[in-house]
């Protein structure tokens, strides 16, 4: 049997306690204060103190006192402990001894008094995953909280250990966690893991914390519509905590997002984005060519997240027409008056730039794309917010705002 390492204060608590009977709590009892009886012997050396004859219900001062086959710690530890999956290579017992220890008194789940809450772990390495024990039954069921919680920028995985018995844990303590937990002071929100619940729900870490909501949730609809968002953020600031969760109405996009931005770059930052309890998984080889098109589009959106950029008076327009439909003189005047009489209700429109495909079959930057320029930001404003998103010939539109000076050189290739 593998020896572990007990850490924490109550690492040392003793063998056999007390159960108070209002709270199903153990207490240790200190032999030269309850240890003994009025006119009894003193403890006799090598004995526990709490283990002398007394019969069922016989009264100590204010404590009642449990008979001698009162629950151990190894009776109750199945409903103390709990498992902790998808940890970091990183992790140690220390490190996650005092996280949890720490995320326990952060929301408010320390039942059993001052001190850390976790008194011992067990950590199998090459699985991932650990073993924490608590002090006691109530505060382990209020660490089933915490599942999805981000530990060393990792979402893991908070579980009841294979040998939990559900029956006889209901008469040890409370099975749930207390409804009153503070789950917003670590990030998470009641009862949906981290915001959202599901296996395609995505985790995105690594954002750069000056990213706005808005940025970060355009960036990640540029694969479809969003069921549910969800940015972390500190509950005393009000700052991101740079990194978010998220599920797509569309389940099947799932693993073409987390394969298309994982590991791209944005300001000084690298994006870790993958399912939130599996890993990212890669896409199929049909959905090689959505992948392909959005890892296209994702250069494009760039354009809006960097440090510093601004509104412009020029939107980019993408997915809104295909090449052989410019090819042809009338089709692309009859497109070009459409994009004239739709765009120019939101504002001033200055200009429409939609650029054509060369007839000797040579790459022509910009094809594809539709450029509208505006007398005013606020006419390009109103139209980037009302164009982006928007279906079109089953295609939905994105739309960015594109520098001013590329616009102006004919530069359509940004």
């Amino acid at each position: 049997m593998t020896k572990t390492e007990r850490i924490g204060t109550g690492a040392d608590l003793p063998l056999l306690q007390r159960v108070d009977p209002n709270t199903n709590q153990g207490r240790g009892l200190a032999p030269a204060q309850r240890g003994q009886l009025p006119g009894a012997n003193t403890t006799i050396p090598g004995m526990f103190p709490n283990m002398f004859p007394l019969a069922t219900g016989q009264q100590f001062g204010a404590l009642p006192v449990m008979p001698v086959q009162a629950m151990t710690q190894q009776a109750t530890r199945h409903a103390r402990r709990v498992y902790v999956g998808g940890l970091p290579p990183t992790a140690n017992e220390q490190s996650v001894a005092t996280f949890f220890s720490h995320v326990m008194a952060a929301i408010g789940g320390n039942t059993a008094g001052p001190g850390d809450a976790v008194v011992n772990v067990y950590i199998n390495h090459e699985k991932k995953f650990a073993f924490v024990e608590m002090r006691s039954v109530e505060e382990a069921s209020n660490a089933m909280a915490l599942d999805g919680i981000i530990f060393e920028g990792a979402p893991v995985k908070v579980r009841r250990p294979s040998d939990y018995n559900p029956s006889l844990a209901a008469t040890l303590g409370p099975s749930q966690p207390n409804p009153n937990l503070n789950l917003a002071a670590v990030g998470l929100t009641p009862g949906s893991a981290g915001g959202l619940e599901g296996p395609d729900r995505i985790f995105v870490g690594g954002l750069p914390y000056y990213f706005t909501e808005t940025q970060i949730r355009e960036l990640l609809e540029t694969f479809g519509p969003l069921r549910g968002f969800d940015l972390v953020k500190d509950r005393e600031t009000g700052n991101s905590k740079g990194y978010a969760f998220c599920v797509y109405q569309d389940l099947s996009v799932t693993d073409i997002a987390c394969a298309a931005l994982n590991g791209i770059k944005m300001g000084d930052k690298t994006l870790t984005v993958r399912r939130a309890n599996q890993g990212a998984n890669q896409p199929k080889p049909e959905q090689e060519n959505v992948l392909l098109h959005a890892q296209q589009q994702i250069a494009l959106q760039k354009l809006i997240l960097q440090p510093g950029a601004v509104a412009t008076k020029v939107v980019c327009l993408t997915q809104v027409v295909s090449p052989d439909e410019l090819k042809d003189d009338d089709d692309y005047q009859d497109i070009l008056e459409d994009m004239r009489e739709e765009c120019g209700k939101f504002g001033s429109l200055v200009n429409v730039v939609i650029p054509r495909p060369n007839l000797n079959g040579e790459p022509s930057p910009g094809v594809g794309k539709v450029f509208l320029e505006y007398a005013d930001i606020d006419g390009s404003s109103k139209a980037r917010s009302g164009l982006n998103g928007r279906k079109f010939g089953g295609n939905q539109v994105m739309a960015v705002f594109y520098p001013e000076n590329k616009f102006a050189q004919g530069d359509y290739d940004g």
